[in-house]
C-alpha cells in the first residue's frame, strides 16, 4: 500500500519554504497532493487556477516532482481527505505562534476525524522567517523576491502588481 500525503495550503504564493517542505514530504511519502484551499471569503493575490500553474511550474523540474499531485479544494480539509483516501496531512511549522496554531487545526480536525492524522515538518531554518503574507509585501512595494520565492512566482507576482497606485 502506498503511503500518500496531503500538504494543505493556500499558497498564495508558493514561497521557497513551501517549496523545502515539499522536498521533505516527498522523503517521507510516495506520493503527495498538494491541496490548493480556494476560499472566497479570503482575498488572494493570485486565483485558485493561477496557484495550480505556478505550483506546477515551480516542480516541473525537481527529482521529485513525479510524486506531487496538485489540486484545488474548497471546503473541509478532512473531507477533501477523505475523498482522496488519504489519512496523512502534512502542516508546516517555522515558529512556535505557527505551533500553536497547527496544533489546535491538527486537535480540530482529529476530533472531526479520528483516523486523519498530522505529520508537522519544519522548513530549513533558513527559510523559518518567510511567509506569503511577507512576500506579498515585498512584491506590493517592488523588492527583490530572488531569495523568498520561485523565479516563476517573483515575475507573477510583479506582474500582479506592476500598476500598483502609491
Amino acid at each position: 500500500m502506498s503511503k500518500v500525503a496531503l500538504f494543505p495550503g493556500s499558497f498564495d504564493p508558493i514561497t521557497n519554504g513551501h517549496l523545502d517542505l515539499l522536498k521533505r514530504a516527498a522523503k517521507l511519502f510516495d506520493s503527495v497532493i498538494i491541496t490548493v484551499a480556494v476560499n472566497n471569503r479570503k482575498d488572494s493575490v493570485f486565483t485558485g487556477n493561477e496557484r495550480v500553474e505556478l505550483i506546477e511550474e515551480c516542480i516541473k523540474n525537481k527529482s521529485w516532482n513525479g510524486q506531487i499531485e496538485v489540486e484545488q479544494f474548497t471546503g473541509l480539509l478532512i473531507d477533501f481527505a477523505r475523498k482522496k483516501n488519504v489519512n496523512v496531512l502534512i502542516r508546516g511549522v517555522r515558529q512556535i505562534s505557527d505551533f500553536e496554531y497547527e496544533f489546535r487545526m491538527a486537535l480540530t480536525n482529529r476530533r472531526l476525524a479520528p483516523d486523519i492524522d498530522t505529520v508537522f515538518l519544519m522548513p530549513d531554518e533558513q527559510l523559518t522567517f518567510i511567509s506569503a503574507s511577507i512576500v506579498k509585501e515585498i512584491a506590493y512595494w517592488g523588492g527583490d523576491l530572488d531569495s523568498f520565492v520561485p523565479k516563476p512566482v517573483a515575475i507573477a507576482l510583479k506582474n500582479k502588481f506592476k500598476d500598483k497606485s502609491i
